[in-house]
């Protein structure tokens, strides 16, 4: 059995779907900060038969929920202080995201001026589409 030491303060993202916990480290920016990240792929799990976990220890607030939720809101975000989960968040889809992914529509505007942020507003929660502000292409989840 695989043993990963608990952290003093930080988080654990847990409920990931399997084998996307690099991506999520990837838009997430973990790379940039200097912190120690854990990643755990394939675990067991009763819910979901295998999931990935993510522990990062760092400031809290260094992590974007709004970039998290549009990845998956069905992973469950513990606060983690002395070592103890001190809250749970409950992600729920963001209203719009910015500069997290970027228009495929070579007739965009976004194409053309390259200093214009990239933004996404979701048009559809039952479905969870997301569309360019600026020439409505949908974005297709699957290239995430």
């Amino acid at each position: 059995m695989l043993n990963v030491g608990k952290i003093e303060e930080g988080f654990v993202l847990d409920h990931i779907k399997a084998g996307t916990s690099l991506s999520i480290y990837r838009h997430l920016q973990l790379d940039k900060l200097d912190c120690t990240v854990a990643i755990i792929k394939n675990a067991r799990s009763n819910k979901m038969g295998k999931k990935d976990i993510l522990k990062v220890e760092c400031d809290v607030d260094r992590m974007d929920l709004d970039v998290l939720a549009f990845i998956d809101h069905n992973i469950t975000v513990n606060i983690i202080k002395n070592g103890e989960i001190v809250e749970k968040k409950e992600l729920i889809l963001p209203k719009e995201i910015k500069n997290v992914i970027h228009c495929k529509n070579p007739r965009c505007i976004t194409s053309i001026e390259q200093g214009l942020p990239h933004i996404f507003v979701l048009s559809d929660e039952k479905k969870e589409i997301y569309r360019c502000k600026y020439c409505e292409e949908k974005f297709d989840r699957r290239s995430l």
